[in-house]
Order: structure tokens, then C-alpha cells, then sequence
């Protein structure tokens, strides 16, 4: 009963330092910088579509790769529990193996170099 009435009374206390927050934070006028669509403090001059480059992308998801297959790894500390560990040495070797194939094979085709 006791845990029951102390979370009514936080919860009410909280919604009312909430409600309260909103009506004081709603009188403050932003000034014209933090109505503008950019923050950063300058005005844009040229349009924002622009082309780019198709590199950016190929790192981006070659970074997405090779974190995604970094995380399959992450399990591997509880996995040396399991009844026969040389199994997973072996899967586990063979995921890093596979990474630095994928790795030296995207090195060696260029898809790391920026400059053309």
C-alpha cells in the first residue's frame, strides 16, 4: 500500500513540475537564430541539393558491414562457457578470417581511397 500511494504521489508531482515547465518555457520568445531551419550560424548560399560523391556512400556502408559483423562477435565471451569451446574458437576465427578478406579485397579493389 505504501509503494501504491508513493508512486501516486510522484507521478502527480512529476506531471505537475512537468505542466509547469511547459507553461514557463512557452513565455520565453526564441530569438530569429533559433527559429531559423539552420543553427549553425550562418546563412546557406547555394542550394542544398548538391551531388554527392559516390564514395561517401560506399565507405558508409562498408562501415554498416563491418560493424554488423563485428557484432556478431560480441557474444563470444559467454560462448567459451558452452560444452565444447573449440567449437566456437573455430566459428569465431572464421568470422575474423572472413573480415580481413573482406577487408584486404575492398582494399586492394580501391573502395578505401578517396582520391580518384
Amino acid at each position: 500500500m505504501n509503494m501504491i500511494l508513493f508512486m501516486l504521489i510522484l507521478s502527480i508531482s512529476l506531471s505537475i513540475i512537468l505542466t509547469m515547465l511547459n507553461f514557463w518555457l512557452a513565455q520565453m520568445n526564441p530569438d530569429s537564430e533559433k527559429l531559423s531551419p539552420y543553427e549553425c550560424g550562418f546563412d546557406p548560399l547555394g542550394s542544398a541539393r548538391l551531388p554527392f560523391s559516390i564514395r561517401f556512400f560506399l565507405v558508409a556502408i562498408l562501415f554498416l558491414l563491418f560493424d554488423l559483423e563485428i557484432a556478431l562477435l560480441l557474444p563470444l565471451p559467454w560462448a567459451t562457457q558452452l560444452e565444447s569451446p573449440m567449437t566456437t574458437l573455430i566459428w569465431t576465427s572464421t568470422i575474423i578470417l572472413l573480415l580481413t578478406l573482406g577487408l584486404v579485397y575492398e582494399w586492394a579493389q580501391g573502395g578505401l581511397e578517396w582520391a580518384e
